[in-house]
Parts: C-alpha cells; structure tokens; sequence
C-alpha cells in the first residue's frame, strides 16, 4: 500500500506515508475513492512503523492484525513530526476516531453530526496566512439548564424502565432446538434517552440544546489550496445522545475573486492590453503583484496572445517553500478611430511595407 521494499527501513517508510496522504488527505483530496484511500494508507504506515505489529504481519498476513483496536493501532504515532507542524488533523482521536471503525472497539453515545461552512479569503490571506474569524450558528448546550433538559440543570432521573440503557430486551427460547431470541426494542417510557425530565427547561423545553450565534477564529495556513477544508474539533452539532460527543466544523477555505488576477494552483494569471506602438516597439510596464509592483519589458514585436511569465511573484504553495509565477498574457489594442495625422502615418507604414520583398514561402492555406 505504501509502495515500499518489504525491508524498507523506517525513514522510507515514514517518507512514503509522508508523501502519500498529503496527496489523498480528504482535506486536500476531494475525489471519489480518496478518503478510503487515505484509511488504507494511514493503516500500512501504523502497522508497519511499529516493530511489534510489522513483525505479526510479516508472519500472518492480515489476520495478525485483525484484532488491533483505534487506539492499538495509532495511538504511538506522533503525526505533528511527521508533517512538521502543518495544518492538518492527523492526529488520533479526531481524524481517526471519525474515519476508522474497527472491530473491538467499545459502544458509546452516537456522536453528533459534522457541519461544513465555506470561507472566502483575499488573495492576500492566502499568500500570508494568518487568522480568520467565522460566524457560525449552531444547537449548543442551553445556558439555563446546562445542556441537562432540566430546570434549573436538575440531572434527569434514571428511567425504571430500561434502567437507563435506553432499551428494552425481550427473550424467547425454543425448546425444540434450544435457540434464545432475543429481541431488543427502544424503551418506550423515555425513547432511548434512559433517563426521565419531569420538569423540563423552559429555555430548551426539556432538548438541552439552543440555537447560539458563535465567532470561531481559524488559522489560515500559508499558501492554502482551493477547497481546503480546515477541522474544528468539536464544533459540529452536538450529539443526538446523552453524554455524546460533539461533530466537527469543517471549514472549506476559497479565494475571493479578485479583479487583478485569476488563481490557478499556486501560479497567478492575468491579462495586459498594450498599444499596437508598444507590442511593434517595445515598452516597460507595471504591473500589480501581491507585494507592491513589478516591472516587466515587453520586448518588441511581441505577438498578441504572447505569455510572460514574472518569476515568483505567484502565490506559496502549500507545505513549500517554493512561490508559483505570475503569468501575463498580453493582448494588443487596434485603434478603431484614427485622426487625420495618424492615417497619414499608417498609410505611409503601409506604403513602406508593400516595399519589402515577398518571401518564397507558401501560403498558409497551400499544402506542402
């Protein structure tokens, strides 16, 4: 799965896991397949860094390892020095705990659902990175009754029906062949919440949650891909069950339109309409850059359509060092009203060049 020798050391294979889920990370990699992959790829690396676990898989394959639980396998790991600080949640306990579902793991509360906002930034935010505010509105623990459904934040009663499991299980045997049934239900005196309000919040009227306007700073990393989403843990909606975690705010981060350029990865485009004098001649421009300004020669006889490129000048790319180009693309302007001393001198242009001898090479339209 990492693509490595089977007696790679653990420098190519940390590199290897390095490379690959900062290609399918699902807060980099959008396309279909690519969460799954990262599992996948997130599982070999935890398997085989470990001396103990790469030993039971040398040996049995698969099946040495099935037994390993969430914490088993990525528990050791310390993914902030495998990716140096960046702006990813890789870390086990959020990331993992969401996507990996492995057998031997205990039951618990249902966990609430993730929300996902978009942000849109300046160019110049994503140049510098830097810190943004958003507002979110979201169900958040009622302030009266301290998310209990209670007045007064009284803790609920434990329902004597289910004894606070939430269920109800009825069992049958059948003498003939000795086979228990069993079948299990939703209690029907508190729902599946096991426990009862007697008196509910007058805030919340008994759900425990209201809705609260919330404004959540976020760290904008520098040179931030387009559709980068960025995690909040715990800032999602708040979990259907007692005693549940909270889901995760999901933060997709989008360059704003900006007149002067169009983004294209970590490169910048944009587009310069010269004077037919200026592409036959030659000139300098200015043109705008994120930084201040920059000076570029357009040499003479530039063709319409012609691409600059103004090394550097684009944006960072994300987990680089390395600046992208600002690319011009450079368009030239035909006069549509001439004065009576410009026709004079477009004529005698003209008069000049019907004196230049005619080439012997073929028309475009002709064949070789």
């Amino acid at each position: 799965m990492l693509g490595v020798a089977k007696d790679a050391d653990q420098k190519a294979i940390k590199d290897a896991f390095r490379t690959l889920a900062m290609k399918y990370h699902p807060d980099r990699n959008k396309e279909p397949g690519a969460e799954e992959h990262f599992k996948e790829i997130a599982e070999a690396y935890a398997i085989l860094s470990d001396p103990k676990k790469r030993s039971e898989y040398d040996a049995r394959g698969f099946a040495g390892v099935e037994g390993f639980s969430q914490e088993d396998l990525f528990g050791g790991i310390n993914f902030d020095d495998i990716f140096g600080g960046l702006n990813f949640d890789f870390g086990g306990g959020g990331l993992f705990d969401s996507f990996f579902h492995r057998r031997g793991r205990h039951a618990g509360p249902a966990r609430g659902a993730n929300i996902e906002v978009e942000l849109d930034i300046p160019l110049e935010r994503v140049a510098s990175g830097g810190e943004e505010k958003v507002h979110l509105g979201r169900p958040a623990p009622c302030h009266a009754c301290h998310g209990t459904g209670s007045e007064g934040g009284v803790a609920p009663k434990i329902c004597a029906t289910c004894q606070g499991s939430g269920r109800i299980t009825h069992s049958s045997r059948q003498e003939k062949n000795h086979v228990l049934i069993q079948q299990i239900s939703t209690c029907p005196a508190c729902h599946g919440r096991g426990s009862i309000i007697e008196h509910p919040c007058s805030v919340c009227h008994g759900s425990g949650n209201e809705d609260r306007e919330e404004t959540l700073t976020v760290k904008i990393p520098q040179g931030v891909e387009e559709g980068m989403a960025l995690r909040i843990p715990g800032k999602g909606m708040p979990s259907p069950e007692a005693g549940g975690a909270s889901g995760d705010l999901f933060v997709v981060v989008r360059a704003k339109p900006d007149p002067r350029f169009q983004r294209a990865g970590a490169d910048l485009l944009r587009q310069e309409t010269i004077a037919l004098t200026d592409a036959v001649l030659g000139t300098k421009l200015d043109v705008p850059t994120l930084d201040g300004s920059a000076s570029v020669t357009i040499p003479p006889g530039i063709q319409p359509g012609a691409i600059l490129r103004v090394k550097g000048k684009g944006l960072p790319e994300f987990g680089s060092a390395r600046h992208g180009e600002l690319y011009l693309r450079i368009e030239v302007k035909i006069p549509e009203r001439l004065s009576h001393d410009e026709r004079e001198l477009y004529e005698r242009l003209r008069a000049l060049g019907d004196k230049t001898p005619a080439t012997s090479a073929g028309h475009w339209w002709q064949k070789e």
